[in-house]
């Protein structure tokens, strides 16, 4: 169960958040004031605090940064009366999840309640994940703010933990590839061998020869005997990239192998067991594929076993400006650079971008600005400098109809980048969440399009 606690300085409001948050099955326990909050915290743990902004002997703020001081991963909203909106905007930026308004609204507390309990959750588990691959290349390396990846990161986990075949899904430059390295890291075979091999650059006939490798004499040119691939990988992980791309001949013997788990090296007459986890990457449609007889259904099923699809850049705008930042600083860093920052224009461009490269392309663009830059500060210029990379421009509209058109796609982008959090879209807009309401009424945008 839930634990919350409830600060504020009336009573009568005290009593009525503590019924409806008790309705709803948490745990509620209550504080008139500052000294009686913290004094309760330090021995109890919460899950959430719902704190009011003005308070007798402090504020809201203030004993956020107090209670975060002692409990790390407490989640806080702030309770504010319309006047101390700003305020209340500005504890956002000091670690609130958001902020309601006096009276409150039944249902969006609710909302708000529970969303906020889900996103503590899901990043503790993240968090979890993180610490178990703490010194070496794994889910540190992976920017993860938005809820479609921690649900990743969640199959990850519970991918770690067997020895079932993955298949890991999605468009070139996701990160297929550091997905199956955590999924390596997370697992008991963390300690031994993780080898991979790009199916694509394999040529056709050195396929057979480098996967299960060969005794000297197999064939013309074999002088020693050479341990493939496979061999190589022997208690570890093996990672298939480009899975799509092995050879159709080479699929049923690839077949044999993953359900015999063992092989023979060219040459030889001998069998070699195989002791080795196998993940697969795609960034083709394999059941098209399939039924296009490029590729075996027997084989696809034997390694769709347990599938984990990363979704496009384009898909989780909420990730692009942590991975935005950690490039930039990244680059910075490399390059001896004193660069800082994006220019609120330059990540504007960043956000409305498409991204096809996806998050490989991403930091290339990075690369190149801070490279390029002789400021502080990344100018919108230096984003998305080559014209075929820049945002297509529309045809020319009637003055009325693009200034609507880029206020329903600028309030759409605003609710994807938050993933549904008014509060938090209204922050970036610089309008009040009624107002914002407005809008999103005003061009017919339901807040359950854009929550995961």
């Amino acid at each position: 169960m839930n634990r919350i606690l409830v600060v504020d300085d009336d009573a009568s409001i005290l009593k009525v958040l503590k019924m409806r948050l008790e309705a709803e099955g948490f745990d509620v326990w209550m504080a008139l004031g500052m000294e009686d909050a913290i004094q309760i915290a330090q021995d109890t743990l919460f899950d959430l605090a719902l704190l009011d902004f003005k308070l007798e002997d402090g504020n809201g703020v203030i004993l956020m940064e107090k209670l975060k001081s002692i409990m790390p991963e407490i989640q806080v909203i702030i309770l504010t009366a319309y006047g101390t909106i700003e305020n209340a905007v500005s504890a956002m930026d000091k670690g609130a999840f958001t902020y309601l308004t006096k009276p409150f609204d039944d249902t969006e507390l609710m909302i708000q309640v529970k969303n906020c309990l889900e996103k503590s959750r899901l990043s503790r588990e993240v968090e979890n994940l993180r610490s178990m691959v703490s010194n070496q290349l794994g889910f540190k390396n992976i920017i993860c703010r938005s809820e479609s990846m921690m649900q990743v990161l969640k199959l990850v986990k519970q991918a770690a933990v067997t020895d079932s075949t993955v298949l890991i899904s999605g468009e070139s430059g996701t990160g297929k590839e550091l997905i199956a390295k955590s999924v390596h890291l997370a697992s008991s075979r963390c300690d031994h061998p993780f080898v991979a091999v790009n199916c694509a650059a394999l040529p056709e006939n050195l396929f057979e020869s480098e996967l299960f490798g060969y005794e000297k004499g197999a064939f013309t040119g074999a002088a020693k005997s050479k341990a493939g691939f496979l061999a190589k990988a022997q208690k570890g992980t093996f990672f298939f990239d480009e899975v799509s791309e092995i050879p159709i001949t080479m699929q049923v013997k690839l077949l044999r192998v993953l359900q015999e788990n063992e092989f023979y090296p060219l040459g030889s007459n001998k069998t070699i067991e195989l002791d080795t986890r196998i993940i697969a990457a795609t960034n083709k449609d394999l059941t098209a594929e399939v039924a296009r007889a490029n590729f075996r259904e027997d084989l696809f099923y034997r390694i769709h076993v347990i599938p984990i699809e990363i979704p496009p850049l384009r898909e989780r705008l909420a990730c692009i400006p942590h991975l935005a930042d950690y490039f930039l600083k990244t680059y910075a860093k490399s390059m001896q650079k004193k660069v800082r920052k994006l220019s609120e224009a330059a990540m504007n461009k960043i956000l409305q971008y498409d991204w096809p490269g996806n998050v490989r392309e991403l930091k290339n663009v990075l690369e190149y600005a801070v490279a390029m830059t002789d400021s502080d500060v990344i100018e919108e210029g230096l984003i998305l400098h080559k014209p075929d990379k820049a945002p297509k421009n529309d045809v020319l509209k009637p003055l009325k109809k693009a200034k609507k058109d880029f206020e329903k796609e600028y309030v759409r982008k605003l609710l994807q980048l938050t993933e549904g959090n008014v509060s938090q879209a209204a922050k970036f807009a610089g309008k009040y969440r009624a107002d914002f309401y407005g809008l999103m009424k005003k061009y017919s945008l339901e807040i359950d399009e854009f929550r995961s």
